[in-house]
């Protein structure tokens, strides 16, 4: 790998893609080469197990390489890995965002030299955010904007707290500084995105809410197309962000919502702050302000002393809630939160509630799309032959498109789970 560009492998989450993003920029400016870089995930026991199967075959991979190992997983329990043979420089989670720690790590000894180097900071006690790099991916067509790392829940089944600490926001001039940056670079659509996105503002002077966020880039960046939010939770959206919604069409009709069960008394061993009616009472009321909105929402499948009874009441919330995109979870106990101390389901229980999930979100996705038949809908070109529509749903065009270009089209059909869409304008 002598005289090479830095490699980077990541694990986890949509936050986590984002990061190596950026990451990737800092390295590059700092004139990183010869290094593989691994940015880690701690969401569950087997999370774990693949970071570090990941970092394994990098040095095997590339042995004359420094391996840098990040994330969540890194931060959590910092000592084990810096303990791997293969291991050179730990980059802590607040420390991984900074362009100086790269411009060290730039500076310092050649590969396998330092010795199992450690930049931890006590996450728990880091109380501001950096403002990272605006940061564009998804092949050029869509730019990811972090406007929130951490989280202030304690949900029983989560040890990620551990690894982001508490909820930290961006400042929203910052937010908008970044979006105009990215409107200038050609990006059409942006996502906001964090750990816990709707708790953002809280910790900033006058409390302000996502909803006022939301206004202000619309309001501020005429110039961005189409703006997108990542996961909230219904629990905590507010009012000016739903009246955002009815009215603005540059606020995307698509939300994916933390629920993560359908019965309420796995809702309160989860520690969450909703309730069944409560998902959809929210669901009922969106529809009503943006009728074309779709709903995606991540379930765990399995969650200690789930019985069936409980189990079929998450099957019931996808056609309640008209869940068309599903993330589903089989849970898996993680050392060190208190779910993993609650009574088990057997793990072939697990798996087939996940099966049934998934089925369940695959029949409700259906029937979604097949109301899209015939409709008008405007795609944001991710390839050539394909991109997502306004509702996030895929998409293939009838003729080769320019990469981040927004067409206007006709749903002509659906291919699998993809729209079949004919071109009939741009936008």
């Amino acid at each position: 790998m002598t005289g090479t560009e830095a490699k980077f492998e990541t694990l986890g989450c949509r936050l986590n893609a984002y990061e190596t993003e950026a990451m990737r920029e800092m390295a590059a400016a700092a004139g990183i080469s010869d290094s593989c870089i691994v940015n880690t995930c701690a969401v569950t026991t087997e999370a774990v197990r693949k970071s570090r199967q990941a970092i394994r075959r990098q040095r095997r991979e590339n042995p004359s390489a420094k391996v840098v190992v990040t994330g969540c997983a890194a931060q959590i329990n910092p000592s084990s890995f810096a303990d791997m043979p293969e291991v050179d420089v730990l980059i802590g989670n607040n420390r991984k965002m900074r362009p100086e720690t790269w411009q060290g790590l730039s500076s310092s000894a050649d590969a396998g030299s330092s010795g199992g180097t450690m930049l931890i900071d006590d996450i728990m006690a880091v109380t501001k955010i950096a403002a990272p790099a605006a940061v564009g991916a998804d092949a050029n067509s869509r730019a990811y904007v972090q406007v929130q790392n951490g989280c202030d829940h304690r949900c029983t089944f989560c040890i990620i707290p551990y690894g982001r600490g508490n909820s930290r926001s961006v400042s929203a001039d910052s937010i908008v500084a970044q979006v105009k940056a990215l409107a200038a670079k050609g990006f059409r659509e942006v996502v906001l995105t964090g750990v816990d996105i709707t708790c953002w503002g809280n910790d900033l002077a006058g409390k302000p809410k996502l909803g006022n966020l939301v206004s202000r880039i619309l309001k501020l960046v005429p110039e961005i197309d189409r703006l997108r939010v990542s996961s909230v939770d219904p629990a905590e959206i507010d009012r000016e962000f739903m009246e955002v919604l009815a009215g603005n069409s540059r606020l995307m009709p698509h939300l994916h919502l933390s629920l993560q069960s359908g019965d309420n008394m796995i809702l309160k061993r989860m520690k969450r702050r909703h309730s069944r009616e409560d998902a959809i009472r929210f669901c009922e009321e969106a529809r009503k302000l943006r009728p074309d909105i779709m709903f995606g929402a991540d379930l765990i499948a399995g969650f200690p002393t789930e019985s069936d009874e409980m189990f079929l009441n998450s099957i019931k919330l996808v056609k309640e809630c008209g869940l068309a995109m599903l993330h589903v979870f089989p849970f898996s106990p993680r050392s060190g939160t208190p779910a993993a101390r609650m009574p088990q389901v057997p793990r072939n229980t697990v798996r087939e509630r996940a099966s049934e999930l998934r089925a369940a979100g695959r029949a409700e996705r259906l029937k979604q799309f097949q109301r899209l038949v015939g409709k008008k809908v405007t795609i944001l070109m991710e390839s050539a032959s394909a991109g997502r529509t306004e509702h996030f749903a895929d998409a293939e065009i009838d003729s080769p498109q320019t990469i981040g270009s927004i067409i206007r089209g006709r749903v002509s059909g659906l291919s699998g789970s993809k729209l079949t869409v004919a071109k009939t304008g741009s936008v």
